[in-house]
């Protein structure tokens, strides 16, 4: 039966390992959310932020009645209260964080956003967490975040021990560090800031939001950024929110802002189904203790948010839509 010489099989071998993994794989569309999708898809929490941010979340009813949530057929928007005094008794100022039902492992996450939380005190996130946990056990991917006036996005990883990665991988992003263990360095994770102009905070606002593409595989997780203008924008990202055909990730796609491979890092360890998050918060552990050096002006961030609330007008996001696509079979 094995009549292959050496030559033929080293052939067969070689080709196969640099076919790209994405010729072989294609997702389907699994669920597409906009406007009024976003509130039977998600939970409004209530629970105290667990990264001591100066903020009282609400529930569904308190955020539509308040316009901390707003959704139509189109659009979906939910930010903090820009309007009230807090008292230096409250919880904090009111806000949201969203929790999706359902949640997924191997999959594409297409968001197409127009508006993003920025300023002062701000910390706004938009990230995957295991359903399972107890957290940081099955994971924590974040794919937006940043504080204050950061204006470059940072994408990370928090894990339990044994996972970290390689300082080069093949994307554009600058590497920030590459531990991801939560309980090293007090949870700083591994992360990779983007060197996309406009990729976070008022500079992506103002050139009207983007695409924000993450690709959860076995081989790794990588994230796109493109912005609204930008003239290389994969047609099938373009049109994701209204196409149901399936998708394939391939060189089309350039090189990813941010990556994330497994050669230092077992994936099914440490990485389960996730649920899909979306949050702002205001100072905490992160925006609180990098206020005194984000060029925010004299004062402290608990005093601005408490007593300052025009300065959250713009603290929102809007979302255009969210399309998931799962491995087909």
């Amino acid at each position: 039966m094995l009549s292959l010489d050496i030559f033929s099989i080293l052939t067969l071998l070689l080709s196969a390992k640099f076919v790209p993994k994405a010729l072989s794989q294609s997702y389907a569309p699994n669920a597409q959310l906009k406007g009024k999708d976003f509130l039977g898809a998600f939970n409004w929490e209530t629970f105290d932020d667990p990264t001591h941010g100066r903020v009282n979340f609400v529930n569904q009813g308190t955020a539509l009645n308040t316009n901390l949530s707003y959704a139509d057929d189109d659009v979906f928007i939910m930010r903090t209260d820009y309007h009230q005094i807090v008292p230096s008794s409250a919880r904090g100022r009111d806000s949201v964080r969203i929790t999706s039902h359902d949640a997924w492992g191997d999959s594409v996450l297409i968001l197409d956003l127009a508006h993003m939380p920025e300023g002062c005190a701000t910390w706004p996130a938009y990230w995957t967490a295991s359903k399972n946990g107890p957290w940081p056990h099955g994971g924590e991917v974040d794919i937006i975040e940043g504080v204050n006036l950061n204006s470059n996005n940072l994408a990370s990883l928090h894990t339990t021990p044994n996972c970290t990665m390689p300082q080069a991988r093949n994307h554009t992003g600058q590497v920030i560090s590459s531990n991801c263990d939560a309980a090293v360095n007090y949870n700083q994770g591994c992360g990779v800031a983007s060197t996309t102009p406009n990729s976070y905070g008022s500079g992506f606002n103002n050139n009207g939001g983007g695409w924000i593409v993450t690709w959860r595989s076995s081989n790794a997780i990588s994230h796109w950024f493109w912005p609204r203008n930008a003239p290389n924008v994969p047609d099938e990202i373009r049109q994701s929110k209204s196409d149901c055909d399936p998708i394939t990730p391939g060189d089309n796609w350039g090189t990813p802002d941010s990556t994330f491979v497994w050669s230092q890092c077992d994936y099914n360890p440490h990485f389960d189904p996730h649920q899909i998050i979306f949050d702002l918060t205001l100072c905490g552990d992160w925006a609180g203790n990098a206020f005194p050096t984000a060029g925010c002006g004299p004062g402290n961030c608990q005093d601005l948010v408490n007593n300052h609330p025009e300065v959250f007008q713009n603290a929102f996001w809007e979302i255009n839509s969210l399309s998931i696509y799962t491995p087909q079979s």
